[in-house]
């Protein structure tokens, strides 16, 4: 199967931030949720929630990467979903679609950074 990720993306336990979600694509609101990404890259991420987010779903998406300072603010829109625990827990894609040039400048160059630390720490750990 071809990889369709454009960018390259956190995962696992480098990308586990809290992140702050609100539907705007609704006429009635449900209150703010803190949740979990999965994964991150500089044009969307993986989350991980207890509500159900249907497909097109438009979010605002609040949420700050460890080690940076900065806090990243963008629309994102669910492109798939996934039940993890029926009725308990779900993961979903989220691609973002309005998100100010210099948030997505400030993850990547955040995601490149971390990518190296990583290919370092293999090459340390491969010499030893």
């Amino acid at each position: 199967m071809k990889e369709k990720r454009v960018k390259p993306r956190l995962k696992d336990e480098e990308s586990e931030n809290e992140l702050v979600i609100s539907v705007i694509s609704k006429k009635t609101h449900p209150p703010e949720e803190k949740i979990i990404t999965k994964d991150v890259s500089a044009t969307g991420a993986k989350i991980q929630t207890n509500i159900i987010l249907p497909v097109n779903t438009l979010l605002s998406m609040n949420f700050k990467l460890k080690d940076l300072e900065d806090k990243i603010n963008a629309i994102g829109k669910v492109k798939w979903i996934k039940v993890v625990i029926e009725d308990e827990s779900y993961e979903v894609g989220v691609e973002f679609v309005n998100a100010p040039i210099y948030a997505i400048q400030i993850l990547e160059e955040y995601i490149d950074w971390k990518l190296g630390c990583e290919k370092i720490k293999i090459l340390f750990a491969v010499t030893e």
